[in-house]
């Protein structure tokens, strides 16, 4: 049962590294379609702005909450903690 579960969470490791990966890209290329539109200026920048905001922000919005459930799956099926000091980690900083 623990393979099955640890190979599930490598997959959903896989799909949620290049989700992320995808939607940080597609975020980048939306600071350069409103740089683009500064540029141009009139309603030609208003209508890509419109664009951009109304039909490409809410998709990427709606795609990073699920691929954030991935990642969430992923720590819980692996059975890792986030935010919880380690013991090694305190040895280091100096408390025993």
């Amino acid at each position: 049962m623990k393979e099955t579960l640890k190979k599930i969470s490598k997959l959903f490791k896989l799909i949620f590294g290049y989700g992320i990966m995808i939607v940080l890209f597609a975020g980048g290329l939306t600071f350069f379609g409103y740089v683009a539109a500064l540029i141009i200026g009139g309603d030609t920048a208003t209508s890509i702005c419109t664009w951009i905001y109304k039909s490409f922000v809410p998709i990427m919005i709606k795609t990073t909450t699920i691929l954030i459930l991935f990642g969430l799956l992923t720590m819980y099926l692996a059975g890792e903690k986030a935010l919880v000091p380690s013991r090694k980690s305190m040895k280091h900083e100096g408390e025993k």
